[in-house]
């Protein structure tokens, strides 16, 4: 495992989220709640899924990357219900934590994606050795952009071609850079 990823916890509490390692049972809710949904995908590297079986072997692969220490896909559950409402990854290379993250369309404009990615990134911070949280997000993405402005990350610019987002182009597209850094 990366020493880096071997200092984060294996699970985070907000106020009403519980962010946790993914398991293989998690992939019927998971399908149900945003993984189908092509709104939700848009703006995501992945296509929706067709079929429980694939967000079965997402899962699967998100688990490996977990147990390897790559990355650290979390989900978000919310506490009152444990509902399964998305997920938040990290990836920690080095001195650097890039996170991407996904939300049910129905949970949008709740500020519950700004509630993990403060959380995460306060706990991030504090690791010896982390000095900088980052995302990236398509430029007409605004609802991804607005999310981390209001989780404290500051725009650092405009990476040209940066990202493939199959659900819009087959060519990578301009993306925005984020950053949350220790002071």
């Amino acid at each position: 495992m990366d020493q880096d990823a071997r200092a984060f916890p294996d699970f985070i509490e907000t106020p009403r989220l519980r962010l946790r390692c993914p398991r293989l049972s998690d992939a019927e809710e998971m399908f149900a709640s945003y993984t189908q949904d092509a709104e939700v995908a848009r703006y995501m590297v992945w296509q929706p899924h067709d079929s429980v079986e694939a967000t079965r072997d997402f899962i699967a692969g998100c688990v490996a990357q977990w147990n390897a220490g790559s990355a650290l896909p979390c989900i978000l559950n919310l506490k009152a219900t444990g509902q399964l409402i998305g997920m938040l990854e990290a990836r920690p290379r080095g001195h650097v934590v890039n996170i991407g993250y996904v939300l049910a369309r129905n949970q949008w404009g709740q500020g519950l994606m700004v509630e993990a990615i403060q959380a995460f990134t306060a706990i991030a911070l504090d690791l010896p050795g982390i000095f900088r949280v980052e995302a990236t997000c398509d430029v007409d993405n605004r609802l991804s952009a607005l999310a981390l402005e209001k989780s404290g990350f500051l725009l650092e610019g405009r990476l040209a071609r940066h990202t493939v987002h199959p659900n819009i182009s087959a060519e990578p597209r301009d993306c925005f850079i984020y950053a949350a850094c220790r002071k």
